[in-house]
């Protein structure tokens, strides 16, 4: 996909999923938060930056540790920054910003900041490489990345939707969102953007869903493929829910599901 459209497409997708993504999300991506923020050891006073923060599930943790240190949340998704900052707002949270910005093309000055964290937001990005140089870039000497992306395929027992969608309409979501899953493929480009010292861990999780309405909710109301799943007529709509639906069915426990997944947490440094 040409990457202007990839990128449009990203915000304007996340737009629409930012009211629904903390209901549906942020307690099934707890895990892999822990161990971001574990892998990060922020310390009080240091100045964190926030990479595809979303609606800051992950910044407003990171505040908690860092004490008197900042902290800069930045996405594509002007929305999803609207929802944070407002938060900040209501808690008179005044060590943390929240800008809409392209992790491709940082505006920041070099040498800004001494961390830089980025939860499950490379997969979507045209140029997770470019990207990661980005981030490279606006850390100080000695600074550090951590990053967390879904695992490999195979791995991930919701997988199917991105085909299923497709089937209905060209969603151009991700075309290669477990390409950084795959065994060694984050490390490879932490390396290929300067990074050294890295380190990378993987583990498997189980998503959580309390029905039918709560899985259906998380994959096409809160998640990547909202912007596409908002162009389904009716009928369409019922037939891909149920094909999703089929799709994670060897997971069904009783009323619910417990579908796996996989994560990758890497951590370099800037020399």
């Amino acid at each position: 996909m040409e990457p202007a459209l990839q990128r449009r497409v990203q915000r304007y997708g996340w737009d629409r999923a930012s009211r629904f993504y903390e209901a549906f999300w942020q307690a099934q991506l707890r895990p892999v938060q822990d161990l971001l923020l574990e892998t990060a050891s922020l310390r009080p006073g240091e100045a964190v930056l926030d990479v595809a923060c979303g609606t800051g599930l992950v910044s407003f943790r990171a505040l908690e540790q860092i004490g008197n240190g900042t902290l800069l949340g930045v996405d594509i998704s002007e929305k999803m920054i609207a929802l944070a900052a407002d938060l900040a707002s209501r808690k008179g949270e005044t060590r943390a910003r929240f800008e809409r910005m392209d992790a491709e093309e940082l505006l920041i000055t070099d040498r800004s900041f001494d961390v830089a964290i980025c939860a499950l937001g490379l997969m979507y990005m045209p140029a997770p490489l470019k990207a990661l140089e980005e981030m490279r870039r606006v850390l100080k000497p000695g600074g550090r990345v951590v990053a967390a992306v879904w695992g490999k395929r195979e791995h991930c027992g919701w997988a199917e939707i991105f085909e299923i969608v497709d089937r209905q309409v060209s969603s151009e979501v991700c075309p290669m969102f477990f390409h950084l899953g795959n065994q060694g493929a984050l490390e490879l480009n932490l390396k290929a953007a300067g990074f050294s010292g890295i380190t990378t861990n993987r583990f498997q999780s189980t998503l959580h869903f309390r029905d039918a309405n709560d899985a259906i909710g998380a994959a096409f109301d809160g998640g990547p493929v909202a912007m596409a799943s908002s162009r389904f007529t009716e009928t369409i709509k019922a037939r891909v829910h149920a094909e999703y639906l089929e799709s994670i069915a060897p997971y069904k426990k009783g009323e619910g599901y417990e579908v796996p997944g996989e994560f990758v947490v890497a951590r370099g440094v800037r020399e």
